[in-house]
This record gives structure tokens, C-alpha cells and sequence, in this order.
């Protein structure tokens, strides 16, 4: 049986492990159980989160047991990893209702029935401790001088606002997290990405020092694109595996403009694709690459919404952008539709309008309002002065261009603000 460990490291999940040699030794030898914690600061998860999903998946595709562990407890806290100032204390309420949308999120990743998976929340431990007993059974493992030089903690440490006390206890709280979650269900591997190095080895020691067995840990790499952005950041803000806040259609499109230099690199991190079909992406170029991206953003929507909602996405963008050639060599295995898509989309917002609403003209500014492609009129004489709106892909000149019956093409009216955003109006009779 291949080896987790070689599968992550060939599609670009590892950045450090803990005891390697220990760690591939017993990976090979038996079935394990690893967990990966999910802050619950939202009730959806976004982009930016897919790593550790797709890494959870991997392992429980390779036999082994993945514990998602939803942070009720310490997101009670906050984790300063990362961060320059202290998150926003979330209320009980809030933690328990944004712990519901994970769970369901993650559940079209990882398959939770018959125990193959569990999930978890620390609210059930964490919130039932004595304070005395825990700083006398937990607390005296822990070395202030070596908690103060984790990056996540220098960090805050040297921002304006400083550390506060109550973040300075996350550290023992994921370590104690690590330990209970040994005890509960023999797990003892923690994954996380590379901010998470120096809470992933305090809990190693602790299990070391209170129950005298090895555990074992890996870190991911920060997922930047080529550009050097933040992966899952765009100039509308995060994209979300929430349909209700990133559409299908949306998050297909946010995967079709990956950059050219990222396709092999995100297809081998983002779909289960075999590497060596992912491979021959790297040496392609020009139609084939494009079609390459359309495949990459028909798998994640796929993953994230359903073989149903990807092909409706798909079709949306045929019916945009028009159908592009997929060769049927070209990652093969993908289940994308290879024949002619039909046109007829209903996932691309759009509206049906009378005919006769066109016979003396609409200036183009309150249309692009009206159908809410900007958020005012004043915006949408911005957007047009500034060359970004389009009627059916042509380029309108003036902001105050009448839009009549002359534009409607095939009962339809095609209306563009800026690369991405669309409208489609259906003229009825």
C-alpha cells in the first residue's frame, strides 16, 4: 500500500514533520487516527481551508481515520497564529451555530458514516475544566521562556496591541486538545498549516511528559499563487465553500482564472486527479491549457457543490464564453461533460423583461443598476466611463447608450461589468 506520507509529498501538502523516519515507520505499519482543528471564527469555510480538507481526505482515502475537531472551546479564546491583533471574542451562540455549517461542509469532503471519520468539538472538554486542577496537571508542563518564542506568539508579542492573557493560553489549549483526543480515540498525529508548527510540537511534549507515548506531527505550506497573493483572496474578498456566499457559478469561475504558472500545482492539490495525468498539465500550453483550467474548476466545484451544480456552472460558462475543445486525453479521468454543453444555464443571474420595455431605449448606466450588476447608478456610470461594461461583448462607449430592441440577440441580452460579472435578460413576447 502506498504511503501517505509519499502521496502528500507528491502533491505538495508537506512542509515539515516531526520524527520522520518514526513517522513514515508508522504510517506504513497500521491504520492510524489524525486530526486537523478548524477555527469556527465563521459558519463557512473558505478557500484558503481547502489544504487541510483535501489533506484529511487523502489520508482517509488511504485507509486511515481523520478526526475534524471544531474549535467550540478555544475559539471561545481566539488563536493569535498569524494575526496582529486580537480577534473578535465570538459568544457561545455564535460558536455553536457557525459549528453546524462546518460540519456539513466538511462532509462532502470527508465521509463520516460508520465511524470512518469523526467529528469533534473541544467545546466538550475544554469548557468542563477546573481551572486549579488544570493549571496544576497541565500548566507545570509548559515553559513560559519557550512559549514566548513560538512565531505565533512573537508576533502579537511585538504589535501594537501586544499579547493578551487570555491568547497566551491557546497554546496549552491545543496541546491539551492533542493529549484528550489521544486518550479518546488513539490519534496520535496532528496536522496543521506552518503557523500551527509551534502548537503541534507543544502537544507532542505534552503527551510525552504526562503519558509517556510518541505522537507525531505535519505542517502545510502557506498556499500563495504565482503572483505571491494569498490563495483564496480576491478583490471581492474571501471565496467561500458557502454556496449562499460564493455561488457555484462564482467559485467555478474563481478556479477558471487561476494563473497559467499555477494549473499543475493547484489540479494536484485541489482534485483527487492521478499525479501522473496532473504531470503532463505542466508541459502544456496555449487552447489545452485553458481547457486544463476549465477541468481544474469543474473538479473543485465538483468536490465543494455537487456533480450536479459543477455541470451547471459549466454550462454557464459555455453559454458566456462559449464551449472550448476538451480533449479527451487531457486528464482523462475527470467525469467533466467532453461533449457539446447546452446553453440553456439557469445558474447565471438573469431575469425575463418584455420586448416592448426595449422599444424606446433604456440608458445602458440604470440598466446595469437595475439588474444589480453595481450597487448604484452612479457606480454604473463609473464602470462605463471606465470602459467595463458590455452589451452582449461589446464594449459601450457612453455611459448614458440606449440599449433597445437592436441589441437583443436570440431573445437574449447580454449584459458584462468588468472580466466576471454577468447578467443575462430574457426578453419575452
Amino acid at each position: 500500500m502506498t504511503n501517505v506520507i509519499d502521496i502528500l509529498t507528491e502533491r505538495g501538502f508537506i512542509e515539515q514533520t516531526t520524527h520522520d523516519k518514526e513517522l513514515r515507520d508508522y504510517l506504513s505499519a497500521e491504520k492510524v487516527t489524525c486530526y486537523i482543528g478548524f477555527d469556527p471564527t465563521a459558519s463557512s469555510l473558505h478557500v484558503g481551508s481547502l489544504v487541510p480538507i483535501m489533506s484529511l481526505a487523502h489520508m482517509q482515502r488511504c485507509g486511515h481515520r481523520p478526526i475534524a475537531l471544531v474549535g467550540g472551546g478555544t475559539g471561545l479564546v481566539g488563536d493569535p497564529s498569524g494575526k496582529t491583533e486580537m480577534r473578535k471574542l465570538l459568544t457561545v451562540e455564535d460558536v455553536a451555530n457557525n459549528v453546524l455549517g462546518l460540519k456539513e461542509q466538511l462532509s462532502r469532503f470527508i465521509d463520516f458514516s460508520d465511524n470512518r471519520a469523526i467529528m469533534a468539538n473541544n467545546a466538550d472538554w475544554l469548557t468542563e475544566l477546573a481551572y486549579i486542577p488544570f493549571l496544576r496537571d497541565i500548566g507545570r508542563h509548559f515553559s513560559v521562556n519557550r512559549m514566548i518564542k513560538a512565531e505565533s506568539y512573537k508576533m502579537r508579542i511585538d504589535s501594537e496591541e501586544g499579547l493578551s492573557f487570555i491568547e497566551f493560553n491557546y497554546m496549552v489549549l491545543q496541546a491539551y486538545d492533542f493529549l484528550e483526543l489521544r486518550k479518546r480515540y488513539d490519534c496520535c498525529l496532528q496536522m496543521g498549516g506552518s503557523d500551527q508548527w509551534g502548537n503541534i510540537v507543544a502537544g507532542i511534549d505534552l503527551i510525552r511528559r504526562v503519558d509517556g507515548e510518541n505522537a507525531f506531527g505535519i505542517t502545510f505550506p502557506l498556499i500563495t499563487t504565482a503572483s505571491g497573493a494569498k490563495m483564496g483572496k480576491t478583490a471581492a474578498g474571501a471565496v467561500w465553500l458557502d454556496a449562499e456566499r460564493t455561488s457555484p457559478y462564482d467559485y467555478f469561475q474563481f478556479w477558471v482564472n487561476t494563473d497559467d504558472r499555477d494549473v499543475g500545482r493547484f489540479l494536484a492539490l485541489f482534485t483527487f486527479l492521478p499525479m501522473d495525468e496532473v504531470r503532463r498539465v505542466e508541459k502544456i500550453e496555449g487552447a489545452d491549457l485553458n481547457a486544463a483550467k476549465s477541468i481544474l474548476a469543474f473538479e473543485t466545484t465538483r468536490l465543494a457543490h455537487g456533480e450536479e451544480e459543477a455541470k451547471n456552472a459549466y454550462q454557464s460558462a459555455v453559454s458566456m464564453f462559449g464551449a472550448r475543445q476538451l480533449p479527451g486525453n487531457l486528464l482523462p479521468s475527470s467525469t467533466i461533460p467532453r461533449g457539446s454543453a447546452s446553453s440553456d444555464d439557469q445558474t447565471v443571474p438573469q431575469l425575463e423583461m418584455p420586448a416592448d420595455a426595449f422599444n424606446d431605449g433604456v440608458p445602458c448606466f440604470k440598466l446595469f443598476h437595475e439588474v444589480g450588476l453595481t450597487e448604484s447608478s452612479g457606480a454604473a456610470r463609473r464602470l462605463i466611463q471606465q470602459g467595463g461594461g458590455y452589451v452582449n461583448g461589446r464594449r459601450l462607449e457612453k455611459f448614458d447608450e440606449m440599449i433597445t430592441s437592436n441589441d437583443i440577440n436570440d431573445m437574449e441580452i447580454l449584459l458584462r461589468a468588468g472580466k466576471k460579472k454577468f447578467f443575462k435578460i430574457r426578453i419575452k413576447n
